[in-house]
């Protein structure tokens, strides 16, 4: 959240290394706390939990795709059970306790795997294999959207705790975005719309849920 975020893992500048560092976000300053148990980039790209229970999948490690699944307590990180295809640059949606990742590269997959709190299960999987979308929503009901290759895209998809379905597009088509909040009520913004073209856009999804009821 705004007062309270984390992050983790990631490339470091010149000459570039992955690195295992995490900061917590209090709400005013970035501060360092305990590493993650192993050097990475490019994991599932969305809030997997909280500041206090964090789940971290997948990545580059160092060279190689890596399985590698840790979980955070809001003190140390802990080595739980790994996906079942490494991969990186790959979404994220949900919580420690029920997550989603999808995509990524392994080379380009539209493989999907659901986590229990314990292990990591295959489920449906994407319309479409892509790599670096924006994602936003829980395990139950989640969304992705944007992302490359061939190229960027546009494209959005639902996913409704059992299969994917294609909704609306995206105004603006591009990889490397940002993404937050849930199905119902998501933002995208920046990215790259092109090659070396960055974008500042912000997009807003709005799809609420009805209920149908009887009135007497």
């Amino acid at each position: 959240t705004a007062s309270a975020g984390i992050i983790s893992a990631g490339l470091l500048p010149p000459p570039g290394s992955n690195t295992n560092k995490t900061e917590e976000w209090d709400g005013t300053s970035w501060t360092e706390v305990n590493l993650m148990t192993v050097l990475r980039r490019g994991g599932s790209t969305s809030e997997l939990g909280t500041t206090t229970a964090t789940l971290y999948a997948t990545g580059e490690s160092p060279t190689a795709l890596s399985t590698a699944c840790e979980d955070y307590d809001g003190t140390s990180w802990s080595a739980v059970n790994p996906v079942n295809t490494g991969r990186e640059h790959s979404a994220g949606a949900g919580t420690l306790a029920a997550a989603l990742i999808m995509g990524g590269q392994t080379p380009v997959t539209d493989k999907t795997e659901k986590w229990n709190g314990t292990t990591w299960t295959e489920v449906n999987d994407l319309n479409e294999a892509k790599i670096d979308m924006g994602s936003a929503g829980t395990q139950a009901t989640a969304m992705v959207f944007g992302g490359n290759p061939p190229a960027t895209l546009a494209n959005t998809e639902s996913y409704d705790g059992t299969s994917w379905s294609q909704v609306a597009d995206l105004a603006n088509g591009r990889n490397d975005l940002g993404g937050a909040g849930t199905s119902d009520a998501a933002l995208a913004y920046t990215g790259m719309t092109s090659p070396g073209a960055m974008s500042t856009s912000t997009e807003e999804w709005n799809d609420p849920s009805y209920t149908i009821k009887t009135v007497t």
